[in-house]
């Protein structure tokens, strides 16, 4: 038996309605995003980084207490790392995280004049910044064309059939080959809110799913599912 998939139509379905529902969430994502969009590419920058291992809540309160002491790279690096550390807590790993903020600081101040790189490679070459702040970073700040693939939209993307990956890096360049790039940058805040409010990790909440009609999850797990 062929294992059930979608295609691109049905994706860029999918994803209409998401955005219908979007609003009624409530979702952590949703209340940042105004205050993330006003933010600087340094902001953003730092506030993704914050943000790994870390629930959106702390990540809001963390970068607020962090940007009162230094919203710029080079008041940021005028901070010890325990004061940063002392700023951002309690985020996931945030020792770690101070040390990787004061060395970014530096490497804009020192490589790039000051200014947070706005192509991709020049992000990756940055301290602790992976695939997915450097395209949070050019879809939010620059407005370029990404797709940011973190643990939801890898697992939401893989659960609908339209994706098979084994890791993030594997679904953003499937969905880079299958969807049009004029959606791309809608994809990780819809796919986000989705994944906190409804589509979950464990037991997701399939019986008030909008899209369960298109869902291959859903399909082959219907007998299973409460």
């Amino acid at each position: 038996m062929d294992k059930c998939r979608i295609d691109t139509e049905t994706f860029l379905k999918i994803m209409e309605i998401l955005e219908d529902e979007f609003e009624k969430w409530k979702a952590p994502v949703v209340s940042l995003m105004e205050k993330r969009d006003k933010r600087t590419p340094f902001q953003i920058l730092i506030s993704t980084i914050i943000s790994a291992r870390t629930k959106d809540e702390v990540t809001a309160k963390a970068s607020k207490n962090l940007f009162k002491l230094a919203d710029n790279p080079k008041d940021m690096l005028k901070l010890s790392e325990k004061d940063i550390a002392k700023a951002i807590y309690p985020a996931g790993f945030y020792r770690n995280k101070a040390k990787v903020i004061k060395e970014v600081a530096k490497d804009i101040i020192e490589k790039y004049d000051g200014k947070v790189p706005d192509n991709l490679d020049d992000l990756l070459k940055l301290k602790g910044v992976g695939r997915k702040t450097a395209n949070l970073v050019l879809a939010l700040s620059f407005k370029k064309p990404a797709i940011c693939v973190d643990t939801h939209v890898h697992r939401i993307t893989n659960r609908l059939g339209f994706v098979d990956s084994k890791n993030p890096e594997e679904t953003e360049r499937q969905l880079m080959e299958k969807v049009p790039i004029e959606y791309w940058n809608k994809i990780n805040d819809l796919f986000v809110a989705f994944g906190q409010t409804i589509c979950k990790p464990i037991k997701p909440k399939c019986n008030i799913c909008p899209i369960t009609q298109y869902c291959c999850y859903y399909k082959e797990n219907l007998n299973k599912i409460d």
